[in-house]
C-alpha cells in the first residue's frame, strides 16, 4: 500500500462527475469497451478469457476477493480520463493541493535547533508547482519515498520557513511514523 500514491489517486478521484461501475459485469464490459477486447482485460487482470466473457454475459457476477480488488482498481484507474487530467491540471497550474497528514515530522537544521521530530498533525495547502511535482512523479512510476520527499519539501517550504519570510536554514524535512495522509484538490 502507497499512503502517498493512493492519497493522490483519491483526491484526483473526488472529481469524478459520474460514479464508476458498481457491479462486475458492468466493470468487465466497461474493461472490454476501454482496452477493445476480452483477451486484453484477461491478460491486464490476469484471468482466462472465457472468464472474461462470462462476466461480459452476466453469466458471472461475484467475482472472488482478490479478482473483485484488481477489477475495481483497473476501473478507477480508466475512469473519466478528461476528468482526471483536468483536476491534476488545475491543482499543478492554478489550485495547488492540500495535505493533510499526521505523522512524526522533523527536520535538519544548523547547529543550536530544537525541534526535533515530534507527531504533527498538520493541514497545509501546497502551492501549484508541488502539485505538478507530485503529480509528475506519480505519472513517472515514482515510488512512496519520493513522493514523501516532494511533500516534505513543500511542508519545508510553505511551513517551516512560511513561504520563505522566516530566517533560517533547514536542510531538510522528512516524514518517520507516518499514521494518516490525505490530498484535496
Amino acid at each position: 500500500m502507497s499512503l502517498f500514491g493512493d492519497g493522490l489517486e483519491a483526491a484526483v478521484q473526488k472529481a469524478f462527475t459520474r460514479p464508476a461501475p458498481k457491479s462486475a459485469p458492468a466493470r468487465m464490459r466497461y474493461l472490454v469497451k476501454q482496452l477493445k477486447g476480452t483477451k486484453a482485460v484477461a491478460q491486464v487482470l490476469g484471468i482466462s478469457q472465457r472468464t472474461v466473457e462470462r462476466y461480459v454475459k452476466d453469466q458471472i457476477k461475484k467475482p472472488r476477493p482478490d479478482l473483485a480488488a484488481r477489477l475495481e482498481r483497473e476501473v478507477k484507474k480508466r475512469w473519466q480520463p478528461q476528468i482526471r487530467a483536468r483536476a491534476r491540471r488545475t491543482a499543478a497550474t492554478t489550485g495547488g493541493i492540500v495535505i493533510d497528514t499526521r505523522a512524526r515530522i522533523g527536520y535538519t537544521a544548523p547547529v543550536g535547533s530544537t525541534d526535533d521530530a515530534r507527531i504533527r498533525h498538520l493541514t497545509i495547502a501546497l502551492p501549484p508547482q508541488f502539485a505538478a511535482r507530485l503529480f509528475d512523479a506519480q505519472e513517472a512510476g515514482a515510488g512512496e519515498r519520493q513522493l514523501q520527499r516532494i511533500a516534505a519539501e513543500g511542508l519545508k517550504e510553505v511551513y517551516f520557513q512560511d513561504s520563505g519570510r522566516r530566517a533560517g536554514q533547514l536542510e531538510e524535512v522528512r516524514f518517520t511514523d507516518i499514521e494518516h495522509v490525505e490530498f484535496d484538490l
